[in-house]
């Protein structure tokens, strides 16, 4: 793919952006995507390019939504903080006290601190769980409630994948009688006119890019597991079609709310909410968090091994931090969150910078060509 192929704007400033957006289909593999950087709270680049569909026949839209999975972590953590910030959540209080059924085997000292920071020791439901399971609100609440967890609440931290968005998100129903979902569209996404959802409405799922699963999934270990390799397994598996393999295209997994794994949006979109973020929590006259209340959601929680990814992670309340193996940008003040498949959005307050890219294929997780692409030329063009 040429770098003609590439449509949207970007300032000339940039122009280093736009070509490593391009050099991502025509050396990186890259079916299709989006990238928006606004900086100083002026959007310098907005691009599109490839397709949205498999057959890529159907070119991708400046308006096309595409699953983003755990970019939508942090959007589910800035609904909860509102909440903090009008009482109506206590970072510290016991969870049981909002969720009584919650208070069973050995969580009665779980806290939403807990639940934020990746350290409940709920990454996984043990109970083995049908497929289609994870749309089913009520069932997977009731089954984290009934849960044990792996470790001892607060002694460490491990990926909460796809449990992260359920617990937080029944606390947020509790406290508030509302979703993560209509939260994020009323107070969040709607005043700042980013086009990010959790729980797509079906009028909008025509503009859905199909994501590019792979075909071939891994097999369950064979013979009864040990609890270690069980959670595990558990975390990104039970029940079959969590993570999204063999959903994520439907549209009922599209209209469901899965805060941790099924937020859709634009690369714009992302960028637009980071960018209030950058700029201290809010942004043409829309606050959506309070500064003391950002600063304390951008600190240091969890930092060491983790439980579930089985290599160092770093986390703030619902934020991933810059790590040495996986910075954003040269920055340390930077935060944000990535997606599977490498999508991401993050804020770096220092450079001014806020950052979106989304994209429909399932390459690599951890260190992935693209995004880091995009990043080194983002900061080149910035001088830094």
């Amino acid at each position: 793919m040429s770098a003609a192929s590439v449509e949207g704007a970007c300032d000339p400033r940039f122009a280093g952006v736009r070509d490593a957006f391009a050099e991502n289909f025509s050396a990186r593999g890259e079916p299709g995507a989006a990238v928006a950087l606004m900086v100083g709270g002026k959007l310098v680049c907005d691009l599109w390019g490839g397709h949205r569909d498999a057959a890529r026949q159907t070119p991708w839209a400046r308006d096309t939504l595409v699953n983003f999975f755990s970019v939508g972590k942090a959007f589910t953590a800035l609904v909860a903080l509102r909440l903090v910030e009008r009482g109506a959540l206590d970072l510290d209080a016991p969870a049981h006290r909002l969720w009584p059924e919650f208070g069973a085997n050995g969580k009665e000292g779980i806290t939403l601190r807990h639940m934020l920071s990746h350290q409940a020791g709920l990454p996984a439901i043990r109970e083995e769980l049908p497929g289609g399971a994870m749309l089913d609100w009520d069932r997977m609440t009731a089954a984290l409630a009934a849960q044990a967890p792996w470790w001892p609440p607060g002694t460490a931290h491990g990926y909460h994948v796809n449990t992260y968005g359920y617990l937080v998100g029944e606390l947020v129903r509790r406290a508030s009688g509302r979703t993560i979902g209509e939260i994020l569209r009323d107070e969040i996404a709607g005043p700042l006119n980013a086009d990010i959802h959790i729980g797509l409405p079906q009028a909008e799922h025509a503009r859905c890019a199909e994501f590019l699963w792979p075909s071939v999934l891994p097999e369950r270990p064979e013979g009864a597991l040990d609890d270690v390799t069980l959670m595990k397994w558990n975390t990104y598996w039970n029940p079959p079609g969590i993570s999204g393999a063999g959903w994520v295209n439907e549209p009922e997994w599209r209209a469901a709310e899965i805060p941790s794994t099924n937020g859709h949006g634009t690369a714009r979109g992302v960028a637009r909410l980071y960018a209030a973020l950058a700029a201290g929590g809010s942004i043409g006259g829309v606050e959506i968090l309070s500064k003391p209340m950002l600063a304390a959601a951008t600190e240091e929680h969890s930092f060491g091994p983790d439980r579930i990814l089985e290599r160092e992670s770093r986390f703030a309340l619902g934020f991933q931090l810059p790590q040495a193996e996986r910075p954003l940008g040269p920055n340390a003040e930077a935060f944000g969150h990535f997606g599977a498949g490498g999508s991401l959005g993050f804020c770096d307050p220092v450079a001014g910078v806020a950052f979106g890219y989304v994209t429909n294929d399932m390459g690599p997780r951890w260190q992935n060509p693209r995004n880091k692409a995009l990043l080194a030329a983002i900061y080149e063009s910035l001088g830094a």
